[in-house]
């Protein structure tokens, strides 16, 4: 493996022309302090949602559609608290955390639902996007918040204030702080994505800013659909980018690869930060 496309994209990260998304991956192999695995997959999520039970296989499919059936059962609060509570237990930013932040981005793409790039940024001004979903009102699917290092506090503010934000945080499926608020569920993702394809699931400043921008595809796998559509809204006018997998492609995978000119490195993610970190 050439070493150097570790510099290169270190240095894209750095001088801004490369964006890091993060999906499940990253949380391969983490553990709680009280032991338990982080989910880091549909199926790890599937059964920390369900009491470490599996479920009926058409619902093992894919988390969101496990979600959809606890939801119809319990309620959407309930998911709202389950989620809280998967993603509140204790444990440590990732290595992968905080060299990605150390790198300086101005904008990170964070799809999962903890709150470990908030810790690390705890000390550092920046806004944070967070997705919703089946919010009544307006079309938009999000909030921006901004948050003040003082008070170590979050703010809804006008999106306006993202045009000189120095850091940006995008959750486009929600995260506890400030309040806990997931897009998990089948009927959320309809709704996030529909609006989303009508233009109303990213802010205007950042539809400019990410133009002929690449992307450092951390951890996200897209042999799913619901994968592959949020990943293409967010990514939209795209140059390429990397995806890091060891694993055998699918036929779906591979023509969104090749679709949005993404790279394909051939490592396991925990190889890879290893390299990279």
């Amino acid at each position: 493996m050439d070493t150097t496309i570790f510099e290169t994209i270190k240095k894209e990260i750095r001088n801004q022309t490369t964006i890091p998304y993060f999906g499940l991956g990253v949380f391969e192999g983490i553990m709680t302090k009280d032991g338990e695995a982080v989910p880091h997959d549909s199926d790890s999520l599937i059964l920390a949602m369900n009491g470490g039970r599996a479920m009926a296989p058409r619902l093992m499919y894919e988390y969101s559609r496990a979600a959809m059936h606890l939801e119809q059962r319990r309620g959407v609060e309930y998911m709202t608290q389950l989620i809280n509570h998967i993603y509140t237990k204790p444990f440590d930013p990732t290595p992968l955390h905080k060299a990605i932040v150390d790198m300086m981005p101005r904008y990170i793409i964070d799809t999962n639902r903890d709150t470990k790039l908030q810790e690390v940024l705890a000390y550092t001004p920046h806004c944070m996007i967070i997705g919703k979903a089946r919010i009544m009102g307006n079309d938009y699917r999000y909030e921006v918040y901004e948050y003040d290092v003082e008070n170590q506090k979050y703010f809804l503010v006008e999106e306006e204030v993202l045009e000189t934000a120095e850091k940006i945080l995008f959750k486009p499926m929600g995260t506890p702080l400030p309040n806990p608020s997931f897009i998990i569920s089948d009927a959320d993702y309809v709704d996030w994505l529909t609006e989303a394809m009508g233009g109303y699931a990213v802010p205007k400043v950042l539809k400019t800013y990410r133009k002929t921008k690449k992307y450092l595809f951390l951890g996200t796998s897209f042999d799913r659909d619901t994968d592959r559509m949020v990943a293409n809204e967010l990514s939209l006018d795209l140059e390429g980018g990397y995806v890091i997998t060891d694993k055998e492609l699918g036929k779906k995978e591979k023509k969104f690869i090749d679709k949005h000119n993404l790279e394909v490195i051939p490592m396991s993610l925990p190889e890879f930060i290893k390299a990279f970190v």
